[in-house]
């Protein structure tokens, strides 16, 4: 399994802890650097969503914990359809995001965080509109949950379980 966007590393810790084989991404070498030291026995690796270091099918699932949300929509359909590329079909994706209540996306730019002056933007985004572009991509929605805000969140959060589809050639070997 991948995480995809994995920061510093605490959700592949915990799937570690519970016995799942995982790889952590991150396009940050300092997020990788700070999960490298937190979690030692995990291998992570500076990638960037749209173009990952597996081969096509190699995963059994991926989640991408609040990490989509860094990525502009005209971008979207080619990470996704990375995801789908190195999720086997029958595999599972995982996502969680925060939640647009003004259209398909609204932007909200962060200048300071955990204590630290920064310049940030993230993508708060249509539930509709992330599952109709995993349908394309080649992903059946399994599950889905948007839950109200919980204290200091200040949007709804969704998080979308999908199934990656068999492909024709996926297909046409099962059938033989």
């Amino acid at each position: 399994m991948a995480d995809i966007g994995c920061g510093p590393g605490r959700v592949s810790g915990f799937l570690a802890g519970i016995g799942v084989e995982v790889r952590g991404v991150d396009l940050s070498p300092g997020m990788i650097d700070v999960a490298r030291r937190g979690h030692p026995g995990i291998p992570f690796e500076v990638a960037s969503m749209a173009a990952l270091p597996f081969r096509d099918g190699e995963l059994a699932g991926a989640l991408a914990w609040y990490s989509i949300i860094h990525i502009p929509q005209d971008r979207q359909d080619a990470v996704f359809a990375e995801f789908a590329r190195v999720i086997r079909p029958g595999g599972r994706l995982l996502l969680a995001f925060q939640v647009s209540e003004q259209g398909d996306e609204d932007v909200v730019h962060l200048r300071q965080a955990y204590g630290h002056e920064l310049d940030l933007r993230t993508r708060r985004q249509s539930p509709a509109r992330v599952k109709a572009r995993l349908a394309e991509a080649g992903f059946t929605l399994r599950a889905e949950l948007v839950r109200e805000p919980v204290a200091p969140e200040k949007s709804r959060q969704a998080f979308l379980l999908a199934q990656r589809t068999a492909d024709s050639a996926s297909e046409a070997a099962a059938a033989s």
